[in-house]
């Protein structure tokens, strides 16, 4: 993939829409992430998990394709409490 070496202020802006709308839901130690893309444009999406206990493994799920019109579905888990979660996104 080519990288664009012109300064931020210089590259041209993509002003078309973009991104799946995700919904999380934690149930006990376990993460669900429903995803759909309603754009034309593939969204990547990656389902991220801080874990509350110090030393439970925060997890980063592999990124999934979510086409045009398309739902996905992100799951992940700690061993006990979830501090957090969220969805990243990528064209």
């Amino acid at each position: 993939m080519p990288v664009d070496k012109r300064p931020a202020e210089k590259r041209p802006v993509d002003k078309r829409p973009f991104g799946a709308a995700c919904r999380t839901v934690v149930e006990g130690s376990h993460v669900t992430a429903y995803c759909r893309n309603p754009y034309p444009e593939p969204d990547h999406v990656g389902l991220h998990i801080e874990c509350d206990r110090w030393w439970d493994i925060d997890a980063d799920g592999a990124r999934v394709e979510a086409g045009p019109a398309q739902n996905v579905r992100l799951t992940g888990r700690c061993w006990k409490e979830v501090r957090s979660a969220w969805v990243s996104h990528r064209k």
